[in-house]
């Protein structure tokens, strides 16, 4: 069983609605069922006749209709999450990164000057004169985090797919920082292994 929603603007008159569809292969055909969502929101079974042309679970992953629902789902996904929700999972991010990067220089014997520090929703880990500073930093306003690098700059990361990924490049947090910390500790890492570093679609 599939669930999704469908892109706002199919037209004029429900432009502001949402068409909630479950949809199934059997013997190779696509049915589909329609539900209600909450607020009054209806089915518009007049805007779904193309999804209906679809003949078998392949075609209509490549209908061009599906691809904006994917699209969509995913931009609402974001909004989706509130405030309560937000703070809970940057400060479980930032603790996990804490504790890591606290694990790193511990074992980095040439780092003698580095740091930890983490307070208020912002971690900074000194590394030295040598290798600079990073900041990561909680900004609940636009429900982000956001990094300082002093290798690769600034980014600004949004919560999708269950990890923080940054929208121009479509990389992660944990990713960039598995990529850059490695050549200052001189040593491999596994930020993967930090809570919600792994992608879930």
């Amino acid at each position: 069983m599939f669930l999704t929603i469908v892109r706002r603007g199919i037209n004029n008159e429900c432009s502001r609605k949402f068409v909630i569809f479950c949809h199934k292969c059997v013997n190779n055909q696509l049915k589909y069922s329609y539900k209600r969502l909450s607020r009054g929101y209806i089915a518009l079974s007049q805007n779904i006749n193309c999804l209906n042309q679809s003949r078998s679970v392949n075609q209509f992953c490549n209908n061009k209709l599906f691809k904006n629902i994917v699209t969509n789902y995913s931009d609402l996904s974001e909004k989706e999450l509130d405030f309560v929700q937000f703070e809970r999972i940057s400060n479980e991010t930032l603790d996990s990164l804490t504790e890591y990067f606290d694990e790193l220089i511990e074992k980095a014997e040439h780092l003698d000057d580095a740091d930890v520090s983490y307070g208020d929703g912002v971690l900074t880990v000194k590394f030295g004169s040598n290798y600079g500073t990073y900041v990561i930093n909680r900004q609940t306003p636009n429900k982000q985090i956001w990094l300082s690098s002093p290798t690769s700059g600034p980014k600004r990361y949004d919560f999708i797919d269950h990890t923080w990924i940054y929208k121009h490049d479509g990389k992660s947090m944990h990713d960039l920082l598995d990529e850059e910390i490695p050549v200052i500790i001189k040593g491999p890492t596994s930020f993967s292994k930090c809570t919600f570093s792994k992608r879930i679609k």
